[in-house]
C-alpha cells in the first residue's frame, strides 16, 4: 500500500523542547523548587523533605475545598459504604451505581448532560479526535482551530486531529482571524480555555457572536473557572451561555476549585455523550473515578448549593482585589485567581522562586515551554482561605526581591 510520507515535527518536537528547557528544569531541582515531597502541616501550609515550611502560592484549589471537612468525610464515607475503590473494567461496560448517581447530580448542578473522566486531560484526549472526525458535526469534519494559548492537555491532540481534518493554530483571542475562517469554511471548531492557566480569559462575548452568526463550534476547557466563579460554581463559560447545545462542549477539572478529583464533560446532546462513551478511548479505558473521589464530589455538590459556598467565592474575590492593591500584574482587575509576575529570563524566575521558598512562600517559576521563550514569570495563585496578613507579607517580600533586580511591581 502506498502511503504519503509526512514530514515530522509538524505539531511537536520533543527533542528540541528538551534541549531548550532541560537546563532550566535542572535548575529548579537544584534550587529545591521542584521535585518536592510534602506533608500538610495545616491547611495550605506545607513541610517538604528538607524541613522547610511554606505557604502554598501555586495551588489550584482556589476555594480551599481540598481541606474542607465535608469533602474529606464524603470521601471516606463513600469508600466504606461502597466497599471497593472501583469496578475494574471500562465504565461503558459496567460501573458503580454511585458513579451514575454522581453524574446525574453533576448534570443537575450545571444544567447539562455530564460525563466524568479520570482527568480533564483524558477527556480531551478522547473527545478532540472525535470532534475532528465530524462525529459531532453531521459527519462533516470541521477545521480545528486551536488558540495559541490553549492548554497542553488539548494541544497534544493536534496530531491525532490532523489525521482527521485540517488543524490550524490561531493567534491568541484573535476573533477577526476566527471570523475570517468562518466566512470561508462551512464548519469550524475553536479549541481554547475559558480561563487560561497562565492568566487571562477567553473573549466569550465575541465567541457567542461567532457561534450565533456562523455556527462556530466551541470546545472550551473551563478548569480554572469551574466552582471559583459563577452562580452555583458554573464557571466562566457555562455562566455565559444560556444552554449547552449541540455546538458546544465544555470540559473542566473536578480537582481544582471543585475540590474532589477527575474531570468533567458537559454535553448538550445525549448522542454526543454516547459516542464518547463508546469511542472516546482515553476518556473511557479501564479505570473510572474511585469511590473516594465520587464521595468527595457529591459532598462538594451539596456545598455548592449552600450559603457557605457563596461566601467562599466572595472571599476569594476579596483576596484577589487585596493582592491587586499591592502588586501590579497584567491580570489586575480580572476575577480569576492567577497572577503572573514577569521576569523575562528563566534564570531570574528560578532565582526568585528559590529565594521565596527559603522565605516560606512556595511559588511556581514558569518558563519555556510552559510560556514563550523570554516570557518567564513567577506564577502566583490565590485562595479563599488565605489570611490577609499572609498575602500582604508575601507581596512585600516579592516586591523587595524584584526591586533588587531593578523591577518595580508596585501599583
Amino acid at each position: 500500500m502506498n502511503q504519503t510520507a509526512q514530514s515530522p515535527h509538524h505539531f511537536t518536537n520533543y527533542r528540541k523542547v528538551i534541549s531548550l528547557a532541560d537546563t532550566d528544569w535542572q535548575s529548579t531541582e537544584a534550587g529545591k523548587i521542584s521535585g518536592l515531597n510534602v506533608e500538610v502541616k495545616t491547611p495550605n501550609v506545607l513541610v517538604d523533605q528538607y524541613g522547610r515550611t511554606f505557604h502554598h502560592f501555586c495551588t489550584t484549589s482556589y476555594l480551599g475545598l481540598d481541606y474542607h471537612p465535608a469533602l474529606l468525610d464524603g470521601a471516606m464515607t463513600a469508600l466504606w459504604e461502597t466497599g471497593t475503590l472501583r469496578v475494574a473494567n471500562s465504565k461503558n461496560r459496567c460501573k458503580l451505581a454511585i458513579l451514575d448517581q454522581y453524574e446525574t447530580q453533576l448534570s443537575e448542578l450545571f444544567g447539562a448532560s455530564c460525563l466524568s473522566a479520570l482527568s480533564c486531560s483524558a477527556a480531551s484526549a478522547g473527545i478532540l479526535p472525535l470532534l475532528a472526525s465530524g462525529a459531532f458535526t453531521q459527519n462533516r469534519s470541521p477545521v480545528m482551530v486551536f488558540d495559541k494559548h490553549a492548554h497542553y492537555s488539548m494541544n497534544h491532540s493536534k496530531a491525532a486531529c490532523a489525521d482527521e481534518t485540517q488543524v490550524i493554530t490561531c493567534p491568541h483571542n484573535d476573533m477577526d482571524f476566527i471570523e475570517d475562517l468562518c466566512k470561508r469554511q462551512r464548519d469550524v471548531a475553536y479549541v481554547a480555555d475559558g480561563a487560561y492557566s497562565m492568566g487571562g480569559m477567553a473573549d466569550l462575548d465575541s465567541l457567542m457572536y461567532l457561534k450565533q452568526r456562523y455556527g462556530l463550534f466551541l470546545y472550551l476547557d473551563d478548569s480554572h473557572a469551574l466552582s471559583a466563579v459563577g452562580e452555583s460554581g458554573a464557571g466562566l463559560v457555562r455562566s455565559r451561555i444560556p444552554a449547552v447545545d449541540e455546538r458546544t462542549l465544555i470540559v473542566a477539572s473536578l480537582a481544582k476549585s471543585f475540590g474532589a478529583g477527575g474531570g468533567l464533560v458537559m454535553f448538550g446532546c445525549e448522542r454526543h455523550k454516547a459516542l464518547v462513551q463508546r469511542y472516546g478511548g482515553p476518556s473511557n479505558w479501564s479505570q473510572s473515578l474511585n469511590a473516594a473521589a465520587i464521595g468527595a464530589g457529591m459532598a462538594s455538590i451539596r456545598l455548592h448549593r449552600s450559603h457557605e459556598f457563596t461566601a467562599l467565592q466572595e472571599r476569594l474575590q476579596v483576596n484577589i482585589r487585596f493582592f491587586d492593591s499591592l502588586v501590579r500584574t497584567e491580570q489586575h482587575g480580572t476575577p480569576m485567581a492567577i497572577r503572573m509576575v514577569p521576569c523575562g529570563e528563566a534564570a531570574l524566575a528560578n532565582s526568585l522562586a528559590v529565594e521565596l521558598a527559603e522565605l516560606g512562600y512556595f511559588t511556581s517559576a514558569v518558563f519555556f515551554p510552559v510560556v514563550p521563550q523570554g516570557k518567564a514569570a513567577i506564577r502566583i495563585t490565590l485562595r479563599a482561605d488565605m489570611e490577609p496578613d499572609v498575602i500582604r507579607s508575601f507581596c512585600e517580600k516579592i516586591t523587595e526581591l524584584l526591586l533588587t533586580h531593578g523591577r518595580d511591581i508596585r501599583p
